[in-house]
């Protein structure tokens, strides 16, 4: 598992080196980085969050979302830091001698620890924060198969992504967006990954917190 994070993490940051490479001079770079199809936080994400509680709490009109929601930025950037530290500090413990040469022990005391809570904090954080925005909310229970379609309906996406679908349209590219729906069985099996995903995955959870309960 150790050597598949690496190997994603390699794969990951060579495609978005491509992507920004391809980019067309500095303005096309500007536009990747801070346009709205980034991933980088913007204005507009503060002013999205502060509006999703004002139609949670008294209503009123939701917030057009682009190609990214702020939560969905902030999976992002917790998946990459927390990958990088349960990285960093496994690969002190996977190597110890070689790292020894260059480090003081107590850092391998330091590492262990660092290591075991940041895995326990990611995989509370995704079986329950993240599996909700993905499974469990309304629209999507009990699971969204976009991750094995690459597709949703159009007006999902204009429910979703307003602000997106709006760009797209103004850009007149929206038509090269839509495609033949999938397959009906694609829905069937979907459901079926995403339930088991979500059993072991909330199992989990609860194991943990009764394991952290006897510890108490």
């Amino acid at each position: 598992f150790a050597i598949m994070l690496f190997v994603n993490f390699i794969i990951h940051f060579a495609g978005m080196g491509k992507r920004l490479w391809g980019c067309g001079g500095i303005r096309g770079l500007l536009k990747t980085l801070f346009g709205p199809t980034s991933l980088l936080p913007r204005l507009k994400d503060v002013k999205d969050c502060l509006g999703m509680f004002r139609w949670f709490l008294i209503g009123g009109a939701k917030p057009k979302f682009d190609r990214w929601a702020y939560w969905e930025k902030f999976d992002y950037f917790a998946e990459v830091f927390g990958s990088v530290i349960i990285g960093s500090t496994g690969l002190l413990l996977w190597f110890p001698q070689f790292f020894a040469q260059y480090l003081p022990g107590w850092m391998f005391n330091v590492a262990t620890l660092i290591h075991g809570y940041e895995a326990l904090l990611a995989i509370v954080f995704i079986f329950t924060v993240h599996f909700f925005n993905a499974n469990l909310r309304p629209g999507k229970f009990p699971v969204d198969d976009v991750i094995f379609t690459g597709q949703m309906p159009e007006e999902e996406f204009l429910d979703e992504r307003g602000g997106e679908y709006e760009y797209l349209k103004a850009k007149g590219e929206l038509d090269a967006y839509r495609v033949p729906p999938a397959h009906p069985w694609w829905r069937k099996v979907a459901v079926g990954v995403g339930t088991a995903a979500m059993s072991v995955g909330l199992s989990l959870a609860v194991l943990i917190i009764l394991a952290a309960l006897k510890v108490i």
